[in-house]
């Protein structure tokens, strides 16, 4: 078993989940306020799983991943802002698709399957701008195999991450991705980082991203500032959420995809702290295409997929930008605070790259 040259494996080059074959990904970004929605395409369908960890989710269409279920592939996955509102993005996609034919044969019409999720983004700018079915159908439209864009876009453009002491304390979240490659297998992740909690460096345990100190220059630390007695903000429930999708070219079946996306939560979980929380909706879509032709093992797949999503997650809020509403919230990015917080040798990890079309 080889992997790649160390200086394409490492989080310098973080890959992306269209290194995966069979898989497109695209954004619709709003230009009116910060949302949007982000589909993953596999045009020749994949097996699919997903797995839920957050106590507050919004989804659709989870129920037939279920591995004793009848239907073992999928189209697409549908993430998006917009809270409840945003599921409208993933009937968008159902459309695009059935106009080129794709979806499950039942005879008298192809029906393409999109389970979907979303995130709580409403707080940031006007609430009535949220993620529709012409959204969803623009994303497809944006829909490539290019590198994935990075920031916010997409399902990304209005998350913001540590939030636990107050928004007016929390900084820019956003959309990253991933990939690792093992024996000429892939897997890939792609994550919209809403959470409640930090985002940390998974090779230090360091916080990036999240929750300031009172005078907005440093960050807080949540974890230690919780198990000193700080007491939190009341949340209400399912405001937040990290939503993704990890994939792999790899030959699975439908109970191993299942098993990669509820590995794929340790990766959320070296990542950002705390998670799985009561006011989180926490979900990860896991797909196989195939494409690659062969399997590589549940141990090693399972073991990318944790290490995809954790670099994807660190992207998220690396490639995020500071962000300032019409109503006076002030969002800072993880590149702002660099410096002061000693992140440096991260510094170059924080370009972002926008995608698809804005609706004015």
């Amino acid at each position: 078993m080889s992997l790649l040259p160390a200086s394409e494996q490492s989080a310098d080059v973080p890959g992306s989940l269209t290194r995966v074959a069979g898989i497109e990904v695209g954004h619709f970004t709003f230009a009116r306020r910060p949302t949007g929605c982000t589909i993953v395409i596999a045009r020749e369908g994949a097996v699919a799983g997903v797995d839920v960890r957050g106590a507050a989710p919004g989804t659709r269409e989870t129920d037939l991943l279920e591995p004793t279920h009848l239907v073992d592939r999928i189209h697409a996955v549908m993430l998006a802002g917009g809270s409840a509102f945003g599921l409208d993005a993933a009937t968008g996609a159902v459309r695009w698709l059935e106009e080129r034919g794709i979806g499950l044969d039942v005879g008298v019409a192809r029906v393409p399957l999109v389970p979907a999720a979303v995130l709580f983004d409403l707080h940031v700018g006007d609430a009535r701008i949220r993620p529709d079915a012409a959204a969803g159908h623009a994303a497809c439209e944006a829909a490539s195999p290019a590198p994935v864009a990075e920031g916010c876009v997409g399902a990304g453009a209005g998350a913001a991450v540590g939030k636990l002491f107050g928004m007016a304390h929390a900084m820019k979240g956003g959309m990253g991705s991933a990939s690792v490659t093992v024996d000429g297998v892939t897997v890939g992740a792609m994550v919209a980082c809403n959470a409640v909690g930090d985002v940390v460096d998974p090779e230090t345990g360091r916080p990036v991203a999240g929750a300031r100190t009172a005078d907005g220059l440093r960050l807080r630390d949540t974890r230690r500032a919780l198990l000193a007695g700080d007491a939190p903000r009341t949340l209400l429930a399912g405001t937040n959420t990290t939503i993704g999708v990890v994939a792999t070219d790899a030959v699975i079946t439908k109970a191993q995809a299942r098993r990669l996306a509820v590995c794929a939560h340790d990766g959320l979980a070296r990542a950002i702290n705390p998670v799985h929380t009561l006011s989180d909706g926490d979900t990860l879509f896991a797909l196989g295409t195939g494409l690659a032709g062969k399997a590589l093992g549940m141990m090693v797949l399972s073991t990318m997929a944790a290490e995809a999503t954790a670099r994807a997650t660190l992207r998220a809020v690396l490639a995020a930008r500071s962000l300032t509403t019409a109503d006076g919230l002030h969002l800072p990015c993880a590149a702002d605070l660099v410096d002061l917080a000693g992140l440096a040798g991260l510094a170059g990890l924080a370009g972002a790259t926008r995608s698809g079309p804005a609706r004015p």
